[in-house]
């Protein structure tokens, strides 16, 4: 099963992404800024990485440079 890891500080944004995903058929991970999310790409193994740009704590270029 591919891995999916939603990086979304958006409460509601988030779970329905995880919500659309899972029911595709994802196993899916969530973080809610990009520092959290870092870790969570780094214990997970995603396949791939749906991060928002626009984040407190870590944004997504952050996230994008340090995981690069």
């Amino acid at each position: 099963m591919k891995k999916i890891l939603v990086v979304e500080d958006n409460l509601e944004v988030r779970e329905n992404l995880c919500e659309i995903l899972e029911l595709s058929g994802y196993e899916v991970h969530a973080a809610e800024n990009g520092k959290i999310g870092i870790e969570q790409a780094n214990i997970v193994i995603p396949d791939l990485i749906l991060c928002d740009v626009m984040m407190p704590v870590l944004d997504g270029f952050g996230v994008m440079k340090i995981l690069n």
